[in-house]
């Protein structure tokens, strides 16, 4: 011990002292080796500053290490409000007479103490639980003792000590007086492992001996040992709402807070990511939103689970409208969603409707028991306590089998039971609905009335919303059965084949996320395992009999077939379920896989749809859908993938024509990321996602399936009539835009252009539009050419590719036409069709050789090479190409319809172009409706917008229209308002209309009214100093796509906006040193760039924004991937100089312009043959858009009726 700390001192503590995770004392007394001073925990853990430290702020600092001279903040109490606090010297517990200082605080729940006021994890701390008497030992001081110790305090005079012991005393009788009142740290002996989610020692970097840890819900709890543990005699909490956990090595990891670096050690790989797993889950506990759950929780019965009375449980059946805890939750998803459909109050959040918390509400956990509990027996009664095999034991004979229920006195009558419950439902007598549906009434009985013929429908006519919601989530339910009693049923009625197999398999630890990486052979563990009885187990040996896990066949949902050589062990396997956990198996004999496969697929696929089971599946499984003539309801169907098709088999064994998943017209995610639409031409197949995990995989696999997969014509999206997707673009973008272009195919467009356009379209050419004016004719030719040379294989392909150059030495031009006939015949489907598509659209180009110079023998020199790969030395090529060109109509068989039908096509293409060359028709033209001041039908106004109108010219046309004089301090201008996101944004007044409108969705629109904070924002930037902004925001960004990293509300971020770039940090320590801050001082965590940003004013009022003065950011960048993010600012002037920079930025500093004219521009007056009829009004969606031009079409006059 050092010289300075041989007396006690009572004065303010010393400014430079070691700081430990351990107090002095107790590291002394566990560790007698090591001390303070040479440790390796030696850090200062402070509460944060608003500001990121710079790389050079603490030099010779490492991860888990500051220096003791950062200045910090007080932390407060993440827990409980702080009753007292203040500076005590406190004795060592072994009887030493040198005190330390420490700064001791007292909350609700814990007595703590730290090295100083501004640290945020303590040296130690007491449950007010465990203290059993507080009592003054003379000299200033007073004992606090526990359990198991006494802890000696000292204060700097007797005043002090005396309010130290009243409030111990006072907070430790409030404790005790409360029944029933317990922590999660003073839990008793029996029960503190059960309640604990991952409990355990770690080494944590610096300390010689390893640290009692524990995960429970959302904190994690450090212990010198497991007997403290059980005493509840702690170290410290850390809060993981601030944490972030992060793989290190193959045993390590850290957890990061704001505050410190927790580097930790497991005892392998295995017990590493377990603890990994157990502490995200924790965080995401931590990040969860409890609104729901305290609107539940305002119900008596729903602080406590239904099942073994846990308090505060934050799950949830919302079929049996119970409110259960994690543990029983964890069980209710073995009982599968036929039985149980369970939902997490906190997480779930877009499940919670107000309908269905009001039904909780109403209904509430005691209503529930009294029917599935009304008979249980005291020695069947499970507790907070209970094993899992004891609850899952209780829970199938509480809600599979009906054992405890209250029956009907209708119980047996089915006849009855619907009728009664179609009388139920009229009414808002629940019990009454609950008791008859599970006693078998069903719950799409015939009501007998054809206006209303279901339950359902009877209630919604009678105004019954919550029974409504009742009987919507109990459509699929089964009820109870009496023949389950001895029998643990797999969650469908028919009985599943005994498959049995056994044999050593590779395992990883289960996992709660999709596998982003390869795992390497080290990350596997041999295990025993065996499918037998419905169920695959795992033993660490053969020779063991209890095994380290197993998995019920009726759980499982899917099974993957991985690729060879996909991880470190040759041959692997994925198996996913119910509760949304995936295992991952593996093999080095591929055949031995392969049996493995086969008799897991037996095991858990339903009979009805055993033939799938006979193809060579990648991923197999169940999943619900919604398809064909039941767009209504969802049903459950199995899938199986296999290459680029997916099979379809529903719920009644009818197994539907398969998917062609190269071919379809569509491919999306819509609904909150919960539903993968696919649409092929004659249908549309939604298929829903209950489980994220195992419906991630189905999305990334059809994705990818559905996507070009190699340089092949074969391997390419493709259309219908089977010419890959990327030609077609090419070629329909070309006639529309380039038949006329000189030299179109022989000149060569950028070659940079290319490149990107082509990769572009070999990703997935479904998502590319190709539009005139952002792509160039040339480089889309130029891109059709280079898909055709670098093809693999070639499009006539090496096999017959010789047989085509040698027919064109034949004389007979007959004989020559029926040998390329026979050779077209024997190519590939996929090349027949795209050979054809691609001469057919060289016939129309070389029909406009006038325009273009292209004719067939220059056609002819372009495409021979390319077609055929050669270096362009052999006429022959081109020589195939001309006479496919020449001959096009005998070699294709193109009939009399199909050539009028090309004919008319050029002729309306040769039409257009001589309208528009004769400037009789000004392209672009559209008539759209436009507010002034407010959306109401009084104030539309119907207005041409052609191609050049500018949002200042089109401002003019409207107050000109209504006769409003514009004053000199009147900033009239025209917004783009977007209802769904409550949003608006002012255009600039350069900006181009036309190119807006052709974005615009059903919910927006265009309004022309004056912009009030324009002045203020023009006074702000003529007066500030500098180009860049810079402050604090509160942050929300929307979650991704696939429904990954929730977004969990507003967050406070610093942030810079330069003339490029809009940056966020999350810490600002070192840039708020800085006026104006150095951006180069600190690596921002997230950055975009201006150019591509859209700031729309407002922020929708569901996400509940902390102010009132918010902005919406979209952002889109060249790869058009999207984001959607949140601000909020503090102030109103906040806000207008925020939306200032950026409007500056955005346009080059022209906010306004300089000069309004006194008139509006003069426009071209329209043709005088086209008379007075309007153009086609653009408004609404695509669809929307086609049937105005159908109105159009049967009568333009309609579109004048409303002008």
């Amino acid at each position: 011990m050092a010289k300075e700390d041989a007396e006690p001192r009572m004065g303010r503590p010393r400014s430079v002292r070691f700081n430990s995770l351990f107090s002095e004392d107790e590291f002394g007394e566990d560790h007698p080796s090591a001390s303070p001073a040479s440790g390796g925990s030696s850090w200062s853990d402070r509460a944060p500053s608003l500001h990121p430290p710079a790389a050079d702020a603490f030099p010779g600092s490492s991860p888990g290490t500051l220096s003791d001279s950062m200045e910090g903040t007080a932390a407060t109490s993440l827990l409980s409000p702080t009753i007292r606090a203040g500076w005590l010297d406190k004795n060592p517990p072994q009887g030493s007479y040198i005190y330390q200082k420490r700064w001791v605080k007292l909350d609700t729940d814990y007595l703590r103490y730290f090295d100083s006021e501004k640290d945020t994890y303590s040296k130690r701390l007491i449950p007010v639980s465990s203290i059993s008497r507080v009592s003054s030992v003379g000299d200033q001081k007073f004992e606090v003792v526990t359990n198991n110790r006494n802890f000696v305090f000292r204060a700097e005079n007797d005043a002090d000590r005396n309010e130290w012991i009243r409030t111990l005393q006072q907070i430790a009788e409030e404790r005790k007086s409360r029944a029933g009142a317990r922590t999660s740290m003073s839990l008793a002996a029996d029960s503190a492992t059960e309640l604990a989610d991952k409990s355990g020692f770690l080494e944590l970097r610096g300390f010689k001996h390893k640290l009692f840890v524990v995960v429970a819900g959302d904190k994690v709890f450090l212990y010198k040992n497991a007997e403290d543990y059980r005493l509840g005699i702690g170290i410290t909490y850390i809060e993981m709402n601030v944490g972030n956990v992060k793989e290190v090595d193959r045993r390590g990891f850290d957890l990061t807070t704001p505050y410190r670096i927790f580097s930790f050690s497991a005892d392998s790989e295995q017990e590493k990511e377990e603890w990994v797993e157990a502490m995200q889950q924790s965080i995401t506990e931590a990040l969860s939103n409890s609104e729901v759950a305290e609107r539940i929780w305002a119900v008596e019965s729903n602080r406590f689970c239904a099942d073994c009375s846990s308090p505060k449980p934050d799950w949830a059946s919302i079929n049996l409208c119970v409110v259960i805890c994690k543990r029983c939750a964890g069980e209710h998803r073995g009982l599968g969603p036929g039985i149980t459909k369970v939902r997490s109050l906190k997480m779930d959040r877009k499940v919670w409707t107000e309908e269905l918390i009001e039904l909780f509400q109403q209904f509430g956990n005691i209503m529930a028991n009294q029917f599935w509990a009304a008979n249980v027996p005291p020695s069947e009664a499970i507790s907070p306590t209970s094993g899992s095999q004891e609850r899952r034991r209780f829970l199938i004979a509480k809600y599979r089998e009906g054992k405890y229920r209250q029956y009907h006195p209708l119980f047996g009558n089915q006849e009855e039971l619907d009728r009664a419950l179609c009388a139920a439902v009229t009414t808002s007598d629940l019990a009454e609905t609950q008791a008859l549906l599970f006693c078998g009434a069903s719950v799409t009985c015939d009501t007998g009335d054809p206006r209303c013929p279901t339950p359902l429908a009877l209630a919604e006519r009678s105004g019954q919303r919550l029974q409504m919601e009742f009987l919507l989530h109990n459509k699929t339910s089964e009820p109870p059965r009496l023949e389950m009693v001895c029998s643990e049923e797999k969650p469908y009625s028919v009985h599943l084949p005994s498959i049995t197999h056994n044999g050593f398999l590779y395992k990883t630890p289960s996992m709660v996320k999709p596998i982003s990486e390869r795992k390497g052979p080290e990350e596997f563990s041999r295990r025993w395992c065996t499918l037998q009885d419905g169920v695959l187990s795992y033993y660490e040996n053969d020779r063991n009999t209890v095994p380290n896990g197993e998995i019920r066949v009726e759980e499982i949902v899917c099974l993957v077939n991985n690729p060879l050589h996909a991880h470190g062990i040759e041959s692997t396997f994925e198996v996913y379920t119910e509760a949304d956990r995936l295992y991952l198996f593996g093999l080095e004999s591929p055949d031995s896989a392969r049996e493995w496969i086969k008799s897991i697929a037996k095991s858990f696929v339903h009979p009805c749809a055993e033939e799938l089971l006979a193809l060579d599946f990648e991923r197999l499984g169940r999943l619900h859908y919604k398809g064909g003539l039941t767009l209504e309801h969802a049903q459950q169907g199995w899938f199986a993938l296999v290459g680029s098709t997916l099979h379809v088999c529903s719920e009644d064994g009818h197994q539907q024509e398969p998917l062609q998943l190269r071919k379809l017209q569509e491919l999306s995610i819509q609904g909150d990321h919960e539903v993968l639409v696919l649409v092929e031409r004659r249908r549309t197949l939604y298929i829903q996602g209950e489980r994220k995990l195992d419906f991630l995989g189905w999305v990334h696999a059809i994705q990818k399936a559905a996507s070009s997969s190699g340089d092949t014509l074969s391997e390419q999206q493709l259309t219908e009539s089977d010419v890959p997707l990327l030609v077609d673009r090419c070629i329909d973008y070309i006639t529309q835009c380039g038949l006329t272009s000189e030299g179109i195919y022989r000149k060569s467009g950028q070659n940079s252009k290319t490149t990107s356009l082509l990769e572009v379209l070999q990703r997935d050419a479904r998502c590319v539009c190709l539009k005139e004016g952002e792509h160039q004719v040339d480089d889309v030719a130029n891109t059709l050419k280079r898909f055709f040379r670098d093809l693999g294989d070639g499009l006539f392909t090496r096999q017959w590719a010789p047989h085509w150059l040698w027919a064109t030495a034949l004389e007979d031009e007959g004989a020559k036409v029926g040998e390329y006939r026979q050779l077209l015949a024997a190519l590939p489907p996929v090349n027949r069709a795209t050979l054809k598509a691609l001469i057919n659209h060289l016939f129309r180009v070389q029909c406009f050789s006038g325009e273009n110079q292209m004719n067939t023998h220059n056609l002819a020199i372009v495409f021979g090479p390319t077609l055929f790969q050669t270096d362009g030395k052999d006429y022959k090529a081109g020589r195939v190409v001309e006479d496919l060109i020449s001959h096009y109509v005998e070699i294709f068989n193109v009939n009399d319809q199909e050539m009028k039908k090309q004919q008319d096509e050029i002729t309306a293409i040769m039409k257009m172009r001589e309208a528009s060359s004769s400037g009789t028709q000004q392209a672009g033209d559209f008539i759209c409706t436009v507010y002034l001041e407010e959306k109401k039908t009084e104030t539309e106004q119907h207005v041409k917008i052609p191609a050049t109108m500018t949002a200042e010219e089109l401002t003019f046309e409207i107050l000109d229209r209504r006769k409003i004089v514009m004053k000199e301090k009147d900033y009239w201008s025209c917004f783009e308002v977007n209802e769904r996101e409550e949003a608006e944004r002012p255009l600039h007044y350069s900006e181009k209309v036309l190119p807006i409108l052709h974005c615009l969705g059903t919910e927006s629109y265009l309004v022309v009214k004056k912009q009030m904070s324009m002045e203020n924002m023009l006074i702000y930037l003529a007066s500030r100093v500098g180009d860049c902004k810079h402050g604090m925001m509160k942050f929300r960004e929307e979650r991704n796509l696939l429904g990954l990293g929730l977004s969990t509300g507003f967050h406070d971020r610093y942030f810079i906006l330069n003339q490029s770039w809009l940056r966020l940090y999350k810490e600002v320590r070192s840039l708020r040193l800085r006026s104006p801050p150095l951006e180069s001082s600190h690596k921002p965590e997230k950055e975009w760039p201006v150019r591509n940003l859209k700031v729309y004013l407002g922020v929708k009022k569901k996400l509940r924004p902390p102010t009132c003065w918010g902005f919406t950011v979209f952002y889109e960048n060249e790869k058009h991937e999207k984001q959607q993010w949140y601000l909020c600012c503090d102030t109103q002037a906040d806000l207008r100089e925020w939306f200032a920079t950026f409007l500056q930025v955005q346009n080059g500093g022209a906010l306004w312009p300089s000069e309004r004219p006194r008139m509006r521009v003069a426009r071209p007056q329209q043709d005088a043959r086209l008379g007075n009829i309007s153009l086609i009004p653009l408004r609404g969606n695509e669809s929307e858009m086609r049937n105005s031009v159908a109105a159009f079409a049967t009568d333009p006059l309609t579109l004048l009726r409303n002008v």
